[in-house]
Formats: C-alpha cells, sequence, structure tokens
C-alpha cells in the first residue's frame, strides 16, 4: 500500500482541482473518469470499495490511491501528469495561470518521491523460463538488486536476461543465433518467426518492429551506461524507469500471440 503524507495528499488534490475548481479531478466527468481508469488501467473506479469515503471524483481518487500498490499507484498518477499537461497547454495564456502553476512542482515531486521508492518496480517479468542454474542465479540477483533499491545497478543483467530469454525463444524454435549476436539482432529473428507463426495485423508487426529499435538502444545503454565496463552509470529513477518500461513493453507484447506459453517477447 501507498502511504502518502498529508502534504502530498493536498499536493495531489491541487494539482487535479485544475481546471474545474478543488473537489474535481481534472476535467474528468463521472463518464469519462470511468472510461479512462477502465480503458488505461482495467480498473473500475467507482468499484464499491473505492467509495467507501464518499462519491465525489476527489474522494474516490484518494481512496483508490490509499488502498492501492506503488506500483499501480505510479502509473496513474503519472497518466494524471500527462493528461493534465495536455488541459494547461491546451488552455488560453496557460504560461500566466497562477493556480496551474503553483501546483505544478508540489505535484512533480509527489511523483517523484514515488519513483524512488523500491516497490515502484516489479521483478515479476523476471521469470526462469528454463531449468539453469546461471539463469537461477541471474534472475535471484535482478531481485535481490531491485529489493536494494538499486535498479541503476542490475541493468547489466537485465540486458543479459533479455539475450538469454530471445535466444531461447529462438532456440525452442530450432533457430540458429550466434554467441556474440546482438540484442536486437536475435529479436529481429524471433519477430519473423512470429510473423510466420501467426497472421499478425500490420499494426502488431510495427509494435515488434521499434521493439527491434528499443534494444539497439539498450546494446548502447548495456555498453556505455553499465556496470558491464567502466561507464557513468544512469541515476535510479530513470534506470527503474527503463526497468518498468521494459517489462510493460514485454508484458504488452506477449499479447500479441496469446500471452501464454513460449509465444510471448518475454
Amino acid at each position: 500500500m501507498v502511504t502518502f503524507k498529508k502534504s502530498e495528499i493536498r499536493a495531489i488534490e491541487e494539482a487535479m482541482a485544475f481546471p474545474n475548481g478543488f473537489g474535481y479531478v481534472l476535467d474528468f466527468s463521472d463518464r469519462t473518469m470511468s472510461e479512462f481508469f477502465e480503458d488505461e488501467f482495467g480498473i473500475e473506479i467507482y468499484e464499491e470499495k473505492y467509495l467507501v469515503n464518499g462519491t465525489s471524483k476527489r474522494n474516490c481518487l484518494a481512496t483508490f490511491f490509499k488502498s492501492s500498490d506503488v506500483y499501480t499507484t505510479l502509473k496513474v498518477l503519472r497518466a494524471l501528469w500527462e493528461r493534465r499537461e495536455g488541459i494547461i497547454a491546451k488552455s488560453p495564456n496557460h504560461h500566466a495561470i497562477p493556480e496551474a502553476i503553483s501546483s505544478t512542482d508540489a505535484f512533480r515531486k509527489v511523483i517523484e518521491n514515488q519513483e524512488a521508492n523500491p516497490d515502484s518496480t516489479k521483478s515479476d517479468g523476471v521469470d526462469k523460463f528454463t531449468s539453469e542454474r546461471t539463469l537461477e542465479e541471474l534472475v535471484a540477483d535482478i531481485e535481490r538488486t531491485l529489493a536494494a533499491n538499486k535498479p541503476e545497478v542490475a541493468l547489466d543483467h537485465l540486458h543479459t536476461y533479455c539475450v538469454k530469454k530471445i535466444t531461447h525463444l529462438l532456440r525452442i524454435r530450432s533457430i540458429d543465433c550466434k554467441e556474440d549476436e546482438p540484442l536486437h539482432s536475435t529479436f529481429g529473428k524471433y519477430r519473423k518467426a512470429l510473423v510466420c507463426e501467426h497472421d499478425l495485423h500490420e499494426f502488431s508487426d510495427r509494435a515488434l518492429k521499434s521493439s527491434i529499435l528499443l534494444l539497439d538502444s539498450f546494446n548502447d545503454l548495456r555498453n556505455n551506461h553499465s556496470l558491464a565496463h567502466d561507464n557513468e552509470i544512469l541515476g535510479p529513477v530513470e534506470a527503474r524507469f527503463i526497468f518498468s518500461s521494459t517489462f510493460d513493453y514485454g508484458s504488452n507484447c506477449s499479447c500479441v500471440t496469446g500471452g501464454t506459453g513460449t509465444n510471448v517477447m518475454w
């Protein structure tokens, strides 16, 4: 569960008060707020457990935050931040709106505090997909490092894990890959295999292709910004974002092929 300071709750409420005033949540109506949470997070925000402290949008949101885990809370806060920024940008003379400007920094600080929470990074996607001692030690080390709130230290091993996972997905399909083949190249082979196995829509194929670009960038990150070499490493907040993004994206890609068994990205 998330524990917010009273000042943080106040900062959220003041930020959400724009543009409709205190007690509201941004520009949402009851209907659009319900749709937003359902579409973006699969959450029924007007479920009875979120209404115990009142049925207003403000009370409902506050109750949701108090009863949710850090990971989910942070995803919602980020989405609300983006929506709020969009509303402000579309407002006439938005740079001169006092209530928008004064609450932005405090709201940003709330998000940054949650990003620094070790529980905001999940290692659920790091699974032991085959029986192998090296893999077991690798997964255990990633989990230990995340538990110690040092995601920047684990980025090198996250890259190694991705290499092993994609190589495994290729080998069970009897597809060869070289020992020194770059991560994005092996994923390119995996994408081609999925295209052959499934009647993918153009959108799905483009999503898989975009993964190749991301993993190519991950190669650079591993080589030049991790402990793989004598590098200046990333800060913990950015490293945590990379971890979360990697597994969120992998989870979404798994839906392409059913999300079970071996036909998944991660």
